[in-house]
Formats: structure tokens, C-alpha cells, sequence
């Protein structure tokens, strides 16, 4: 299998050569990868003493944040490496200045590894709550170096707990530790032999509860609010705005406003969506200059701003329930004491389904149970406000996961 595997391995980096002279993205995961081990030479002496963090892609980056966070700032003095696996984590966290070196981590070709780890040669390496390449992991096994999963998961369709998995299972055992978010993938993990497993929980709690504390304020968003009842609907896809365009468009009243922050930003999509609401619109990328009075919906097209968005919402409405991949993140609107709902894809994520079980996460399914949801909402401050600090409760209950993972990276 192991032999398989790296056959497997070749041929993908010989079609991804191929696919990325046609698509963006893959051209970005190619190109990316061919200044890795420059850039590590360029910043990394064999002085150096190194901490390795490795993030699959921009959410596990989320998790792994207030480990990284904390760590950079008790060991001002070690480097800190940061790779990701996805264009969508590198690209938007390239420039990431609390790590010493951001990029791509490159093929898991055997040469690869060895490569990669003469030139970083760390001392602890930190996984990020999955991604297990097995070169990388047996070469890291054969150099005795120190590595730890946090914020781990677990599910029993993985290759790990099939007949066929003992390989797979072998390269585990290069881990010291892991940290992993619920009893479950303990289970699984102590069923084929590991018993160096805490339950920690997820990191992301912490991350979240930390954006609180931070300075939220953004003008403009205050500005175009005044003091009225706003519904932030964030992330969301086509088929998510085709619901909440109807209830705009039909049902709400005067007194309600909408921050709609779609996933996708291209200048069709943004278009097509400004085009379908019949209320007065307004873009972030045409608000300079223009006031905000008789304004009632405001179009998010940029990134980066999402989180702070949600700290002015009276309601949230988290996109993705309606695709494929599922909802989006609801703990950054939950983080707030703010009601959520849900599109119906939501099975997937832990936290979505605690949300929903305590009555603080509404799914909906159509744009007519939309429409009543939003109604009742909008009538009743008294019930969002108690949706909002179940909410609130939840994500503060479930913080402590990065304290726990720090005090044995300190040990």
C-alpha cells in the first residue's frame, strides 16, 4: 500500500501540471509550491530553532491561531513556520505576521520530506485537526521529532479503522499526542491501540470567543445600521440569497435592514444579486462618498470584514446550508449572542447541530419557513435575545481546548 501510495503520489503531480494550465486555483496550488524551498532557505538557518504549524486550509488555520498566537509570544526568539495544503488558506494568510515563514507545503513525495525537514528541522511539529501525509509522518518517526495533532477529529469511514488501514495506522504512531474535539475519535483512537489521547476540545471556541474582545467597530456599518433592526446573512450562495431576496423583496417591513456578505464576489454575481432586490441598494465597493439614509440593503463585496460585521447583527443568517459542502462557520455570529439560522445542510458540524438542539440555530428549508422564522424573530426581542445568549452560553461553555494543548507543550 505504502508502495501504491507513492506511485499515486507521482502521478498527481504530473496531472496537476497539466490541470493548472486550465484552472486557476490548481495553478496557484502548482505555482506556489515552486518557491517553498527557497523561501524556507531564505529565512530558516540551521541555528534557528523552529516550531512547525501545518494547516490543511484557511479554517484549520482558525483553529490552530490561538496555539500560534500564544506560543509566538512566549517564544519570541524561536521561528515559526506556517504551511498550508490549500491555495484558499495560503493565499488569503500568506502575509501572516505572527509566522516567520508562510507557505505551501510541498508534494508528499519521499524526497520531498526529507528535503522539507533538513531545511526546518523543527522541534515540535503541531498538526492541525487532520492531514496526514505519510512521508512527511514517517520521515518526522525516523527523526524522533516531537509532534502533536490538536483540535483532531475522528470518524470511523477514515482508513485508520478499515481492515485495510494497518499501514495507515502505523504512521499515527508518530504522533506524541493527540488532542482531539470530542469522546468519539478518543474511542476510535483507543480501539486500534492509542491511548496518548486527550479530549480537549475544539480550538476554534477559543479563537471565536477571543474576536469579542477585540476592537469590532467599523463605521460604515454603524452608520448604515443607525439603530435599526439589521440581519447580517454571511457567506451565502446563490440558493441562499434566492430565499432571503423574496422575504426582502415581499415581506419585510421598513424597519428591517439587511447586510448581505455573499461567498462569492465576482462582479457578475454581485450584479445579478444587486438586480434582484427591489429595495434601495448599496455595494461596499461604491459606498465612499455616498450616505447611507434610505439605504436598506448593503452588499459586502470584499473579504475580511465578515466577523466584525456580525457584531452589529440583531440576527444572523449563515450561508451554505443549501450546497453540497454545507453551512458555513455559525460559531463567529454565536460568539456574539446572536440568533442564527441555518440552511438545511448542516449535519456535518458539531457545533451547527448543538446550536440547533438548544434552540439557539433555526434550519430552515424554503423561503416560506424563512419567512415565518423571520417574522416571529422581528416581533419578539424577548426571544431573540434569549436565542442569542443560548448562543453566547454555548461558546463560552466550550473554550479551554488551547490552554489544555499549551500546558503539555510546555511540559
Amino acid at each position: 500500500m505504502y508502495f501504491l501510495y507513492n506511485i499515486l503520489i507521482f502521478i498527481t503531480r504530473f496531472f496537476l501540471q497539466i490541470i493548472a494550465l486550465f484552472n486557476k486555483k490548481i495553478k496557484l496550488f502548482v505555482d506556489g509550491r515552486k518557491i517553498t524551498f527557497s523561501k524556507l532557505k531564505k529565512n530558516i538557518s540551521k541555528n534557528d530553532e523552529v516550531i512547525w504549524f501545518h494547516c490543511a486550509s484557511l479554517g484549520e488555520f482558525e483553529q490552530g491561531r490561538p496555539i500560534i498566537e500564544k506560543l509566538k509570544k512566549e517564544n519570541p526568539t524561536k521561528k515559526l513556520v506556517l504551511t498550508f495544503f490549500s491555495p484558499s488558506g495560503y493565499e488569503v494568510r500568506k502575509n501572516y505576521e505572527v509566522a516567520d515563514v508562510v507557505c505551501y507545503l510541498p508534494l508528499d513525495t519521499q524526497s520531498n520530506a526529507k528535503k522539507f525537514l533538513d531545511i526546518v528541522h523543527p522541534t515540535l511539529v503541531v498538526f492541525v485537526k487532520y492531514e496526514f501525509w505519510p512521508n512527511i509522518l514517517k520521515e518526522l518517526k525516523k527523526r524522533e521529532i516531537k509532534t502533536i495533532l490538536v483540535s483532531g477529529i475522528f470518524r470511523k469511514n477514515q482508513a485508520f479503522f478499515k481492515w485495510y488501514g494497518g499501514w495507515m495506522r502505523k504512521i499515527l504512531q508518530v504522533f506524541n499526542h493527540f488532542f482531539v474535539q470530542d469522546e468519539y475519535s478518543e474511542k476510535l483512537l483507543k480501539s486500534i491501540g492509542f491511548s496518548n489521547v486527550t479530549v480537549s476540545g475544539d480550538t476554534r471556541f477559543d479563537r471565536v470567543f477571543e474576536i469579542t474582545k477585540q476592537n469590532n467597530e467599523l463605521q460604515f456599518i454603524k452608520q448604515f445600521k443607525n439603530n435599526t433592526y439589521t440581519l447580517v446573512a454571511g457567506s451565502t450562495w446563490k440558493e441562499d440569497e434566492k430565499i432571503l431576496v423574496e422575504y426582502i423583496n415581499n415581506s419585510a417591513s421598513e424597519k428591517e435592514k439587511f447586510i448581505i456578505a455573499p461567498h462569492n464576489i465576482n462582479t457578475k454575481d454581485i450584479e445579478e444579486l444587486k438586480a434582484s432586490i427591489s429595495k434601495k441598494v448599496i455595494l461596499f465597493s461604491n459606498k465612499n462618498g455616498e450616505k447611507f439614509q434610505g439605504f436598506q440593503v448593503f452588499i459586502i463585496d470584499t473579504v475580511g470584514i465578515l466577523t466584525k460585521i456580525y457584531s452589529y447583527a440583531d440576527i444572523a443568517y449563515v450561508g451554505g446550508g443549501f450546497t453540497k459542502t454545507g453551512v458555513h462557520n455559525v460559531l463567529e455570529p454565536a460568539t456574539f449572542g446572536v440568533p442564527i439560522l441555518i440552511g438545511p445542510n448542516y449535519h456535518k458540524f458539531n457545533e451547527a447541530i448543538e446550536l440547533v438542539k438548544i434552540d439557539a440555530c433555526f434550519s430552515v428549508n424554503n423561503s416560506k419557513k424563512l419567512s415565518v422564522l423571520l417574522k416571529k424573530l422581528f416581533q419578539s426581542e424577548e426571544r431573540r435575545e434569549e436565542a442569542g445568549n443560548k448562543a453566547l452560553n454555548y461558546v463560552i461553555e466550550k473554550t479551554g481546548a488551547t490552554t489544555k494543548i499549551l500546558y503539555y507543550i510546555r511540559k
